[in-house]
């Protein structure tokens, strides 16, 4: 049976300053050698490993040993370039029950979502309350809009505008992430039905 496992680091994945180290930390992830790797989850095919948005990088693997491999290429590309791997910072999140997790004798924190990308990812895959809290504010925005949308003095292109520029993008960020259910695409259609 395959578990996915998935270790992130929030915010900084070295010491700061954060902005000035984002070229520097791609570099180091690029000189782990991630994308030759054969350790990761298989989708459409493709084995992928490590997800990485702004300052942030997820390792993801389908066994602690390939997700261990992946984490002491890292931490050796950072300690290579000086910089110090922070265990604080790390934690671990399985789709399966996991054993507690250790490197250099400090145990990393298990949790069972995590953010990334401004999405929330769990354990079990469900995403329903995420998408719920997106049409939420969608619907909020729709609205605090209600003003011009029921005005006559703006036309219907104008306001067909301002709902597929303020209220989709509102609801639709991070739904690369989701996954939907019929439920959920229900919820979705009928959404953009009531805009």
């Amino acid at each position: 049976m395959s578990r996915n496992l998935m270790l992130t680091q929030f915010h900084n994945i070295f010491i700061t300053p954060k902005r000035h180290l984002i070229p520097f930390k791609q570099d180091i992830m690029g000189n782990a050698e991630l994308d030759e790797a054969q350790a990761g989850i298989k989708v459409a095919g493709r084995s992928i490993n490590n997800l990485r948005y702004a300052d942030d990088t997820t390792l993801m693997a389908e066994s602690e040993k390939e997700l261990n491999s992946l984490l002491m290429k890292v931490k050796e590309e950072s300690e290579k370039a000086g910089l110090k791997f922070n265990i604080q910072k790390t934690k671990i999140m399985a789709s399966g029950p996991i054993t507690s997790w250790q490197i250099d004798g400090e145990t990393m924190e298990t949790v069972t979502d995590f953010i990334l990308g401004g999405s929330k990812i769990t354990a079990d895959g469900d995403c329903s309350h995420e998408i719920k809290k997106h049409l939420l504010l969608g619907r909020k925005t729709v609205t605090n809009l209600d003003n011009i949308l029921k005005s006559r003095d703006v036309t219907l292109p104008t306001k067909v505008c301002l709902v597929k520029a303020m209220v989709f993008p509102l609801v639709m960020y991070g739904c690369e992430s989701w996954t939907l259910k019929k439920a959920e695409c229900r919820r979705i259609d009928a959404f953009e039905l009531w805009c």
